[in-house]
């Protein structure tokens, strides 16, 4: 039967085998998915190894004990504007250490800040050749900022004094110039960066007819708080912005790949407010100085103009004069012309008028004539039909109840009738109706 071991011996076994086959220090490079400082000083970490951006190939707890964490923190830094966070690539020394509580774990006892700055320009490189590669990174860059930017849409906390600063320093302008802002708020540093940011930017999207620019802002703070914008995500989501974008960030020193993707990087808020302002009073100028200039020119031209009229005026008097005289010399031979030749036409007309007025009364007479023999004719004609004559002539009229008949139809035997003769009627039966074929 084999020997029996309780747990904690078959764990010191492993320990031992542990020490005994990694007695040393390592150098182990591993990215940093969990940091996180206890009350005693003591840094947990967890450390691992992934074979692309979500494939998980390794990982293990690591310590660094709080007589060592001080010294690391500060040293890595100093030598990397950075402090240890999420997401960094690390060189670490480490010790192999097994507990028969808490497992395996790496002491960290020192660490290579010059490996992690390497990681860090490599990535911000990466990602902006990729930008490039996409033909995206100018697209921002080739928007045309508005020549007064008033309407101003502003991505910042609302809590950071880069905020407060940038309101103040905007509103209350030497100029006097109205601006209106809205603020969309984000988280500025820390994991939640990127989606915040892109939150509020697709929030400003969804109003563009509102605002004018967009501006990105931020209060000063070290080279880490910068680090949270070398992000491809938030650069992509500014190339592809319709509105200009402002950034204010609040480095002097270095620039994030979201600065190099917006339109115009400026180094602090109150830079972007001041570049805002000047924008304003550059087109205030340039306004004023073509108004000027429109003013000289058109002075200059009106000026030209009355030296033309002064001239043609100067001209003008003489050769008026003379015309004037010309044409009244021309008026009078009319005049003289009209009288003469008037009297003659007068004499003609008259001659003429008198010839008409014999044809006119000849011709009067005649029609007069005329019409009156037409007339007597008519009123032959009218006596001769006079139904008093036609009945003298022995014609007769023949009714029936005040009806003159004009035909036998509808006359039936016994209807009365009434006949009328030039000097009297009678009235009678009908006794026989005779039809013709």
């Amino acid at each position: 039967m084999p020997e029996k071991l309780s747990l904690s011996e078959l764990q010191k076994v492993i320990r031992d085998s542990l020490y005994l086959s990694f007695p040393g220090f390592y150098w182990v490079v591993a990215e940093i998915s969990e940091i996180k400082q206890n009350y005693s000083g003591h840094c947990y970490l967890e450390l691992v190894e992934k074979t692309d951006e979500t494939d998980l190939k390794a990982r293990v707890r690591a310590v660094i004990w709080s007589n060592r964490y001080g010294f690391i923190r500060s040293f890595f830094e100093n030598a990397t504007g950075e402090t240890l966070r999420e997401g960094f690539k690390v060189l670490v020394k480490v010790k192999v250490e097994y507990h028969e509580i808490y497992g395996l774990s790496l002491v960290i006892t020192d660490i290579d800040p010059s490996y992690t700055a390497g990681e860090m320009a490599a990535r911000k490189l990466q990602i902006i050749r990729r930008l490039e590669q996409e033909g995206v990174m100018d697209m921002n860059r080739e928007l045309e900022i508005p020549c007064v930017p008033q309407k101003i849409a502003i991505v910042s906390s609302g809590n950071a004094a880069g905020y407060t600063d940038f309101i103040k320093h905007l509103k209350g302008n030497s100029y006097g110039y109205v601006f209106y802002t809205a603020l969309f708020d984000a988280v500025m540093q820390g994991n939640e960066t990127e989606k915040s940011v892109i939150s509020a930017l697709d929030r400003i999207a969804d109003k563009l007819e509102m605002f004018d620019v967009a501006v990105i802002i931020r209060g000063g703070g070290s080279q880490t708080d910068l680090s949270w914008f070398d992000n491809y995500n938030i650069a992509y989501h500014i190339t592809q912005f319709p509105l200009p974008v402002l950034t204010g960030i609040g480095h002097e020193k270095d620039l994030s790949v979201a600065d190099m993707a917006a339109c115009r990087s400026l180094k602090t808020p109150t830079a972007v407010a001041d570049f805002l302002i000047d924008t304003a009073a550059e087109t205030e100028t340039r306004i004023t100085e073509a108004g000027i200039a429109i003013k000289e020119a058109a002075t200059e031209i009106i000026n030209d103009f009355k030296d033309r009229i002064d001239r043609s005026a100067s001209t003008l008097g003489p050769l008026t004069r003379i015309l004037i005289s010309e044409a009244n010399r021309q008026l009078t031979d009319a005049a003289v012309d009209l009288i003469r030749h008037g009297k003659e036409k007068i004499h003609l007309s008259a001659l003429k008028v008198e010839g008409q007025k014999a044809l006119l009364n000849s011709a009067t007479v005649n029609i007069l004539k005329l019409t009156e023999s037409n007339l007597s004719a008519i009123e032959n004609r009218l006596r001769i039909l006079d139904p008093e004559n036609v009945l003298k002539r022995g014609f007769t009229i023949t009714s029936v109840n005040g009806r003159i008949l004009k035909s036998a139809e509808n006359i039936t035997e016994g209807t009365v009738i009434d006949t009328s003769f030039s000097d009297g009627s009678i009235r009678s039966a009908v006794t026989g109706i005779r039809k013709k074929k």
